[in-house]
């Protein structure tokens, strides 16, 4: 058939029937390495043993797949039958998901694995139906085999048992994260991350962790340690000179009434994140002078049994002298009549230049709490305030009438002379009378304010928001840049 200009249209290509006579197909003449690319973007192994189908080059690619990913629910008799017929020169991701899974549903191919990775692990262990924590572990554990030439594991297990191997060395693992695990013995973990056993490693990040009574680790090498939510911790020993970032949550939520003992040696450490129980006779930091950045516990501004809690908050803000930033929260709780004032129990913070305050304020006046932190630190050059991120404005139900919140009321009188503050940053705004007033004493106070950034919830209606920013306009002075939503 003709076309319309006399042209005969070329004869297409025919797709080649999975025979060795066959013609080859377009896709099929395209470079191996680029075929491979393509079947990797289908992230199922499965699926990707499935090509085999358009032709007879096909049928070895997907063996040559540096990447695999097996979806839950995936059978472990298929995932060694891949892995012992995986031809690629190196495996650099192995990502497994199994749906229940027990130690008979690993043993298969993990072996297999720790001999063949040389790169990423990724195992996700997801569990139908959640039970308690208290008889978690009841599927029996499995003995994690060493891989030495893995550079980074995830481990997901849920309700799975896991122990470290109690010999090998991860020559080349820079990444560890423990999810979710109930560690068994007999080798600790402490003893399977130090230096003899991961020469090379980085970071750590265990959350969730149970069968973690004492944790004591010795690294040459490791630059971040994340340990949230380890239940039952009640030792913590941190030795690592090349230490940076440090995150601890890890104590407050014991159930034991004795008192945790954590000692840090990291003289680089320059990041602090401690929102846990501090009592600097049983908590030992050792020598932090390079510290930059602390964030600590938060902090209830109204309660009857709260001492004790915001006790840990106060003792770590007494510590530090000196840091460029502190970031820091304070609590309202909803219903705070007959509750006690508890903002005059911090009486010192440390010489700052970089504040982070975020409030969650529960619908209550906070100018007062807010006032009694920058009046001691008035050398502060950028303030970060985050109001009630989190929540909806259907909780931000205003406080009743006659409510104490806004006392003591000398923030909107008291002048306070922030005389190095150039620049805030006020985020989550609801467009309330009392942002108004408080945001006009900032202006007060910041006599060399040049830079104000101003956002809103992203539930505040656009005439709201275009009402607070008219208000705002009136009261800032020539040489203030203000940004705030373009529509405002």
């Amino acid at each position: 058939m003709e076309h319309c200009d006399g042209e005969i249209p070329a004869k297409r290509p025919k797709l080649s029937d999975g025979g060795e006579g066959g013609s080859e197909d377009c896709l099929s003449a395209l470079p191996e390495d680029l075929l491979i690319q393509i079947i990797l973007k289908l992230r199922d192994v499965a699926v990707a043993a499935q090509t085999i189908l358009l032709s007879s080059r096909w049928r070895r690619l997907w063996r040559l797949l540096p990447r695999l990913s097996f979806p839950s629910p995936s059978d472990p008799q298929r995932i060694r039958l891949v892995l012992e017929s995986h031809d690629a020169p190196a495996l650099r991701y192995l990502k497994v998901s199994v749906l229940d899974g027990t130690p008979d549903s690993l043993a298969p191919w993990l072996p297999i694995a720790a001999r063949r990775l040389s790169g990423s692990l990724c195992l996700i262990n997801s569990v139908i139906q959640k039970g308690s924590e208290d008889t978690a572990g009841e599927r029996g554990a499995f003995e994690l085999p060493c891989f030495e030439n893995t550079t980074k594991i995830w481990l997901d297990l849920g309700p799975l048992g896991v122990s470290m191997p109690s010999s090998g060395v991860f020559t080349k693992l820079t990444h560890l994260c423990l999810v979710r695990v109930h560690l068994h013995g007999p080798c600790r973990l402490g003893e399977a991350v130090s230096s003899p056993r991961c020469p090379y490693l980085r970071r750590l990040t265990v959350h969730s962790a149970w069968g973690v009574g004492n944790f004591t680790i010795h690294s040459e090498s490791l630059k971040q340690l994340k340990l949230t939510n380890l239940h039952g911790l009640q030792q913590l020993t941190v030795i690592a000179p090349a230490l940076i970032l440090l995150n601890v949550n890890c104590f407050a939520k014991r159930s034991s009434n004795n008192q945790p003992v954590a000692n840090i040696s990291a003289p680089h450490l320059e990041f602090l994140d401690w929102r846990d129980v501090y009592d600097p006779r049983f908590t030992k930091f050792g020598n932090i002078e390079n510290l930059k950045w602390l964030h600590a516990s938060s902090f209830l501004v109204y309660g009857q049994y709260a001492k004790r809690i915001n006790s840990y908050c106060v003792r770590l803000l007494q510590f530090f002298e000196i840091i460029q930033s502190l970031r820091l929260k304070l609590v309202y709780l909803r219903d705070i009549a007959n509750k006690q004032y508890l903002m005059e129990d911090i009486t010192q913070l440390p010489d700052i230049t970089r504040m982070a305050l975020t409030i969650i304020s529960k619908g209550h006046s906070f100018g007062s709490s807010m006032f009694h932190v920058l009046r001691m630190c008035t050398g502060v050059r950028k303030l970060l305030l985050t109001l009630d991120a989190t929540s909806h404005p259907e909780a931000q139900t205003a406080c009743p009438s006659g409510c104490v919140c806004n006392q003591p009321s000398n923030w909107i009188t008291d002048e306070l002379a922030l005389n190095h503050l150039r620049e805030i940053e006020i985020h989550s705004l609801r467009g309330t009378e009392h942002e108004a007033a408080l945001v006009k004493r900032l202006f007060d106070w910041a006599t060399v304010l040049k830079k104000m950034t101003v956002t809103f919830h992203s539930t505040v209606a656009t005439s709201t928001v275009k009402k607070f920013c008219r208000i705002i306009r009136s009261f800032s002075r020539p040489g203030i840049r203000v940004k705030w939503p373009r529509f405002a």
